[in-house]
């Protein structure tokens, strides 16, 4: 069980805040990404990859309000899919060209996640997805277009951005199939933008839904339904802080499950930021997970050593 590892890469760390998002740049942050893991898995570590893709949904988005004149408009269920492929693609691709002859087939998997058509996000949606603004940017946008906006980052010139519907992930439809490709030994690269989310209608058959759930709370399930020990989330900071973005901010090397608890009750990890990945890590630990990790791309390796990051623990 300890040598089963599911890594969770965050869509802020393929697209960074301050950058466009152009293929090139985030074809680099994947290849770096890719580096970790292909060291990771000459370990001798069995891998199993989720990825977020709140930048990358967010952007679509747009895309398609820009153009819907020209051609229709997708709904964000069917962005969620698109999202799952372009990832996919570059993730799968960088770890085929890292791991040269060495015989691990990497394949990517179009997952749907079950959720509850009555989750109350619906009607007060938490998941920031596309790019970040400025106040009077998002109050503009909130006015002209409707959207739900938020403010999710603490300081910095722009530290708001859009918001939709983020249910609790129920199921992973695919969970067994994927086990089955992991225990076979491929590295594996499913549930990604959290699954695409999905309903059972009245006939009791799938149905999509416009939503993003989180990477993070779908990494978490699906790490379970695998088998991981490890659970690692990579994201575009080093470590968890306490009081994050304010002068008295402070990196938490290692913490346990009741003090992780702790420091959420008292809000140093923000919705729809670090707190969906802390409370990720407590629920893995809580059903039998070994220890969870959150660091940044460039320090896996160093953090799966206990040599960076941030480490929880059930004791």
């Amino acid at each position: 069980m300890g040598k089963r590892i599911m890594i969770a890469l965050g869509g802020n760390a393929i697209k960074q805040p301050d950058e466009l998002g152009t293929t090139e740049e985030q074809m680099k942050n994947v290849a770096t990404a890719c580096g970790q893991i292909a060291e990771i898995s000459r370990q001798g570590f069995e891998i199993i990859i989720t990825h977020g893709n709140g930048p990358q949904v967010g952007n679509l988005a747009i895309q398609q309000e820009q153009a819907q004149e020209l051609v229709p408009a997708q709904p964000l269920v069917i962005l969620g899919s698109m999202t799952q492929g372009q990832i996919g693609y570059m993730m799968q691709q960088s770890l085929r060209n890292l791991m040269g002859e060495e015989s691990i087939e990497v394949v990517t998997v179009v997952t749907q996640v079950l959720v509850d058509r009555d989750d109350p996000d619906f009607t007060d949606p938490h998941k920031p997805v596309g790019p970040f603004y400025k106040e009077e940017e998002a109050i503009q946008l909130k006015i002209e277009k409707g959207w739900t906006i938020r403010k999710v980052r603490p300081n910095g010139d722009r530290q708001w951005r859009r918001v939709v519907p983020s249910p609790v992930p129920l199921k992973i439809v695919e969970g067994k199939a994927v086990r089955k490709m992991v225990d076979a030994g491929m590295i594996v690269i499913a549930s990604g933008g959290g699954g695409i989310p999905v309903i059972l209608n009245e006939e009791g058959k799938l149905e999509g839904v416009d939503a993003v759930i989180d990477k993070d709370r779908a990494g978490e399930i699906l790490a379970e339904d695998v088998g991981a020990g490890i659970f690692l989330i990579l994201t575009d900071v080093d470590s968890v802080k306490l009081d994050y973005g304010k002068p008295t901010e402070k990196p938490i090397q290692r913490m346990t499950v009741e003090k992780a608890r702790t420091y959420a009750r008292e809000g140093h990890f923000l919705p729809g930021s670090m707190g969906p990945k802390v409370e990720a890590c407590i629920t893995f630990i809580e059903h039998g997970g070994e220890r969870a990790i959150i660091t940044s791309l460039a320090k896996a390796v160093n953090a799966l050593e206990g040599k960076a990051g941030t480490t929880i623990t059930r004791n």
